[in-house]
């Protein structure tokens, strides 16, 4: 018996034990990380088919995923079959070892070292490149699709007559076959040579032939699959003439042939062509000849070819023959990218008109009439307002609102309303206490809608709401107010289970609500749970007593996201805007199909072209994908997220993009039939600005149809600097309700101008019909001014509006104290030949965090007015007064005299209001000046009360009325005279004005 306490055996037994214990331990930690990963790749894989699955779309994942996992294994087993194959038939040649020189017996060890393994490194080495090659192959699911799936456009190239189809969705394909095919080769003549190296047939110190028989034939082969694809890619090439992009002088970025490419580039491709089939076939002879001379010579001269006649001589007709009469020689074919590039962005049918830019109309009236009835002037800018709508109707810290609202038009009393919405989304930095439970499960969505009148505001300068506070209410009805899906709800929420939620408190306490939705994955599931645990990397999932019998988990929450997830071959728009829709808050989201291979037109970077001063460093209205070059737009699609349940909607807009058909064909049944849009929704939709954005960009250049003219650049347009900030960023566009010249009433538009390049005038003035349920939505008008004489553009206005002396001095009083100037969206309205400009001016400070609306300036015909209101505004550009005004409107006499005292009375209390808003304005203090307000208001009120029961009537009282007008401003009092006076109506303005 071995001695336990110490014998000879002992300390074996007592090593051995620890040593197998170790090993155990080792393989069982083994084991567990391979689960491990396995398991988080898993958790990604099954996260994304549940949530798929969630929103219906599931057939999405699935044709993605399959293509792919058939791209993969096809493009991965044939590279490894060819790199394989071309192995193992060069070991299979090799020549025998008595053949071999001293070089290659010195390579003995290296033989002898894996000749025991040599099947396996076959197969370690296959399958690297197989795996590298199937995960390139399966990036192309796109490209396979759209060639799969192809339908025609019925339109063919100029220059070969080949319909559009063949560039967009054919050409791609090709020439990715073509890259694998050039791939496989090399990899395959690569380990073709090391292999035939390293079993001696091929020598390069030894003396004699340089490679055996068999590795000559081998490797000429594979030489000659080369050339042969190299006389492909030349073959292509010529089509690829009518897509490629390059730098022409006279025209900045081009793509389609030019004179050079016609008759230079395009016979040197053809005649390289044949040159490298007939070297294809030298290479090809040597498995007869078994020499390399002729193939060498060949490949040679191929290359000096190349060199010669697709270098050097397109060149010399550059040089000789285009340059010396360049417009001549180019005009035809700049004819065809004029024509192409308009019909690919959708500017062909560009109405361009001339405009004057100066009235001739001397009827003073008229035009007073005629600015009324063409526009209804917003005055509220979504872009300014947003911190207002915060301070007045975020009611609580956990809401918020975009830092751009959104304008829609909403149906009053049968008339359209230019609308400012915004919705009281949530927002996580602002709960009281942030933890894991408040900031998942019970803070989980916003809370209403809140809107305002676009073209008013009130006599503080301060929105109109038309819906408002906690819960919402007012013009818009019944809906469902909560928001689970927003742009500012980028956090996921645990919703519907044994945790209730925050709705929102008031005076009677916590309103709490459960998720009654459907949207969102169940957890119930202890597998899903343990996925989303990982996905998220949030292991209390897996264990929280928060989560239980009906607990749904909702992520990708921003319109953008989801729509984004579903659709993959869209590209969506930057901006996403709410509508309240049949009792649901409706997202809309514009998106696009894209090409860049529609031929002879013009590309442009999508990220550079959409753009402009309000993307500018703002993350919830981002440009669209940023470096992707397209030269084909269609916004084909128009889809909905519903604010509560989540649910995309995808429905098909351009019903003849053959792009969008394509797509409808390789994802059937995700696209709805136009008919599916309701009349309600129809409403809503509108043009987006980021296609107007593309477009205005492209016709800078493009709104010229003659190539001589474009070849000048004497045409060329450029879109203004916005000049209301010194962003340097190009001026947004900007909806507005308003008719041009050749329209009979107002329709709801997308507009903006131009200036010529490298100057400040006005050069166009550019419209489009934004109303989607008109039969003119979509069509461009361009007013093209003279180039004979200066219009003020927008800069020059916005200069002459700081640099006149009277309005310096007042914008000087409104920034008394710490308070601060801003401006709002400068419109541009075409009246009677002329151009009306208005422009909101805003006033931020004296203790306030917010602008409120105090000015408005305005400029036609030279004439510029600086006034408290639209109306006031307008009456003193055009030196007249509208019918529309109120009695009591415009006149600067005080109120007759009242023998009744307690009028009197009043109208001392009145004077004394006046005074005390006047002195707080000069302090700007804006608190105490919006009390003086009040207290004037007041006053008039009872003066008019007093003098109704004495039977009498006096000016006094139309003016009790004012306080409600739109906007009354505090440069002196609303409706105040230039020398201070009070005016008859000294807290209104006009109300029919449409002025804010």
């Amino acid at each position: 018996m071995p001695d336990r306490g110490g014998g000879p055996t002992g300390p074996r037994i007592r090593v051995g034990r620890p040593s197998g214990r170790a090993r155990t331990l080792l393989m069982t930690l083994g084991v567990l990380a391979v689960l491990g990963m396995a398991f988080v790749m898993f958790a990604g894989f099954w996260t994304d088919w549940l949530w798929y699955r969630s929103v219906n779309y599931s057939s999405v994942f699935t044709t993605t995923l399959w293509t792919k996992i058939g791209l993969f294994f096809v493009f991965g087993l044939l590279m490894a079959a060819a790199v394989g194959f071309n192995v193992w038939l060069a070991h299979r040649m090799r020549p025998p070892l008595s053949a071999m020189s001293m070089e290659q017996q010195s390579l003995d060890r290296y033989r002898m070292g894996i000749a025991p393994y040599k099947r396996w490194l076959l197969l370690a080495i296959t399958a690297l490149v197989g795996l590298i090659a199937g995960a390139s192959a399966a990036g192309q699911w796109q490209t396979w699709l759209m060639w799969v799936n192809g339908v025609p456009f019925h339109q063919k190239d100029p220059q070969f007559h080949l319909d559009v189809s063949f560039y967009a969705f054919d050409l791609p394909w090709y020439r990715f076959l073509l890259a694998f095919g050039f791939a496989a080769t090399v990899l395959s003549l690569i380990a073709a040579a090391l292999t035939h190296y390293l079993y001696g047939g091929l020598r390069l110190t030894s003396p004699g032939a340089r490679a055996t028989a068999a590795a000559t034939g081998h490797l000429s082969v594979l030489l000659g699959v080369f050339v042969a694809l190299k006389a492909v890619a030349y073959w292509l090439d010529r089509y690829g003439l009518a897509v490629k992009s390059s730098d022409f002088k006279a025209t900045g970025d081009w793509t389609g042939l030019r004179y050079v490419d016609a008759n230079a580039y395009l016979p040197a491709k053809t005649i390289l062509f044949c040159i490298a089939v007939i070297c294809a076939l030298l290479f090809f002879a040597t498995l007869w000849r078994r020499t390399w001379q002729l193939p060498v010579i060949g490949f040679g001269l191929m290359v000096l070819s190349a060199i010669l006649i697709g270098g050097l001589y397109p060149a010399i007709v550059q040089k000789f023959q285009v340059q010396p009469n360049e417009q001549a020689k180019e005009a035809p074919y700049v004819a065809k990218n004029l024509k192409a590039t308009r019909e690919a962005y959708g500017i062909d049918d560009a109405q361009v008109t001339e405009y004057d830019g100066t009235s001739n109309t001397k009827d003073k009236d008229k035009l007073r009439t005629d600015a009324d009835a063409t526009a209804s002037i917003r005055l509220l800018d979504p872009n300014v307002v947003s911190p207002t709508f915060q301070q007045l109707q975020q009611m609580k810290n956990y809401y918020a609102f975009p830092t751009n609202l959104d304008v829609d038009r909403y149906t009053k009393d049968g008339k359209d309303q230019d609308t400012v919405i915004g919705l009281r989304e949530l927002n996580l930095a602002g709960i009281p206490k942030q933890n894991w439970i408040n900031d998942h499960f019970r803070y989980t969505h916003g809370y209403g809608v809140v809107s305002a009148k676009g073209t008013t505001a009130d006599g503080n300068g301060q929105p109109v709401f038309t819906e408002s506070d906690l819960p919402s209410s007012g013009d818009l009805g019944t809906y469902e107010q909560r928001i689970y899906y927003g742009e500012k709800t980028t956090e996921y929420s645990i919703v519907g289970g044994p945790q209730k939620e925050i709705d929102y408190s008031d005076d009677s306490g916590e309103k709490t609500t459960s998720y009654q939705g459907k949207s969102g994955v169940s957890l119930s599931n202890p597998i899903n749970r343990a996925a989303y645990a990982v996905a998220f990397g949030e292991p209390q999932i897996l264990y929280s007593g928060a989560i239980g019998d009906g607990s749904r988990i909702l992520y990708n929450r921003t319109p953008k996201q989801r729509v984004e997830a579903v659709a993959p071959w869209l590209t969506i728009d930057g901006d996403a805007y709410p509508a309240v829709v049949d009792g649901r808050i409706q997202w809309i989201v514009d998106a696009y199909t894209t090409t860049n291979g529609y031929p002879y037109a013009s590309r442009t970077t999508l990220g550079d072209t959409t753009a402009d001063s309000l993307t500018a460093g703002n993350t919830q209205r981002a440009v669209m994908a940023q470096q992707n070059q397209v030269n084909y737009i269609r916004n084909s699609v128009k889809a909905t997220v519903d604010a509560y349940t989540g649910e995309v909607k995808l429905y098909q807009w351009d019903t003849e993009d053959p792009v969008l058909k394509t797509w409808m064909k390789a994802f059937p049944g995700t696209v709805k039939p136009r008919t599916d849009i309701s009349p309600s929704l129809m409403s809503h939709l509108r043009y987006p600005q980021d296609l107007f954005k593309v477009q205005r960009e492209l016709l800078t250049r493009y709104h010229v149809k003659d190539a001589q003219t474009f070849l000048s650049g004497s045409e060329v347009w450029q879109v203004p600097d916005d000049p209301t900030n010194k962003s340097g960023n190009a001026v947004p566009p900007y909806y507005l309700s308003m008719k041009m010249p050749d329209q009979s009433a107002q329709a709801f538009s997308l507009t903006t101008t131009f200036t010529p390049n490298g100057r400040d005038n006005l050069s166009a003035f550019m419209s489009v019909n934004a109303e989607a349920g008109s039969p003119d939505y979509g069509k461009i008008r361009v007013l093209k001014l003279p180039t004979s004489k200066t219009v003020d553009g927008p800069k020059q206005v916005q200069s002459q509006f700081n640099s006149e002396q009277d309005i310096a001095e007042s914008i000087r009083l409104l920034k008394g104290g710490d308070s601060d100037i801003e401006y709002g969206n400068l419109l541009t309205v075409p009246i009677d030949g002329g151009l009306l400009y208005v422009e909101p001016v805003y006033v931020r400070g004296g203790g306030l965090k917010y602008p409120l609306l105090r000015k408005v300036l305005v400029t036609y015909g030279g004439n510029t007015a600086f006034e408290d209101t639209l109306g006031q505004a307008l009456d003193k550009v055009f030196g007249a007064q509208t019918s529309t005004s109120p009695p009591g409107t415009g006149t600067t006499n005080p109120p007759p005299p009242s023998g009744n005292p307690t009028v009197q009375q009043a109208l001392q209390d009145a004077q004394k209001a006046f005074d005390a808003g006047q002195e707080a304005l000069k302090k700007g203090d804006w608190g105490a000046y919006g009390q003086a307000q009040k207290d004037l208001q007041d006053a008039l009120k009872r003066a008019a009360e007093a003098q109704s029961k004495a039977g009498k009537t006096t000016g006094g009282s139309s003016g009790a009325k004012g306080g409600t007008s739109p906007s009354a401003g505090p440069s002196g009092s609303p409706g105040s005279s230039p020398s201070g006076s009070p005016s008859s109506s000294p807290s209104g303005s006009p109300s029919g004005s449409g002025g804010g």
